[in-house]
């Protein structure tokens, strides 16, 4: 009983914190349903929290989290893949119009990925990072004198958000969309120790750091 009582004194604090004041915005989302603009595909790290680094709304992003924050490649014989169908629910149903796959700093999915204790993982978690197996192939052959180093986790959970875009493009649904310029793929990285965003260049084939998208203020401003 004691904890659950935690959660009952911090569904409280939402209500009064969070919920009260909004109800008008939370009763339209009841009764007209999710809108969202943008799917937010991310980490399952507890560190991560999308909704406040993008500061949006309630409505505004629809969330699928995983470890790792894979993509799974794309298969016509695909059944049972939660990730998958959140991801077609999205595209195909809600029509977002821009989807971001956000990677962040100490990955403990890409982490687990050069753990000397990789064998000793369960079955399904070591089938499920295999989906960030190339983005450690692709790092080690760039960087070989990093092998060994932590650096080398957070430049291959940086290349691993890119080859999730490739993924996300195996998708019939997305590729129509992204055609048609009717859908829009991001690419993020987050640092979990100073709150900071780079996105993905296309062009550059780099991350940048978002910030540097703003137009710096005028004194008058």
């Amino acid at each position: 009983m004691e904890k659950t009582l935690k959660w009952a004194k911090r569904a409280e604090l939402f209500k009064k914190l969070n919920f009260e004041g909004h109800e008008k915005e939370f009763h339209r989302l009841a009764e007209e349903g999710q809108t969202p603009k943008a799917l937010f595909i991310g980490c399952s790290d507890s560190r991560v929290l999308p909704e406040l680094f993008t500061h949006s709304k309630p409505g505004e992003l629809f969330v699928v989290r995983n470890a790792g924050n894979f993509v799974p490649t794309w298969s016509p014989d695909i059944r049972w893949d939660g990730v998958a169908a959140s991801i077609l629910f999205a595209v195909e149903v809600l029509k977002v119009a821009e989807v971001i796959v956000c990677g962040h700093s100490t990955c403990g999915a890409i982490e687990g990925l050069y753990s000397e204790k990789g064998e000793e993982m369960h079955p399904y978690l070591k089938n499920w990072i295999r989906l960030g197996e190339k983005a450690k192939r692709l790092a080690e052959g760039a960087h070989p004198e990093l092998i060994g180093k932590t650096e080398l986790h957070d430049l291959t959970a940086r290349l691993s958000v890119v080859l999730q875009l490739e993924h996300l493009l195996e998708y019939p649904a997305i590729q129509e969309r992204v055609k048609e310029k009717k859908l829009y793929l991001h690419g993020w990285f987050y640092h979990i120790d100073t709150g900071e965003l780079d996105y993905f260049d296309p062009e550059e084939e780099k991350f940048i750091p978002l910030k540097t998208l703003l137009k710096p203020c005028s004194d008058d401003s």
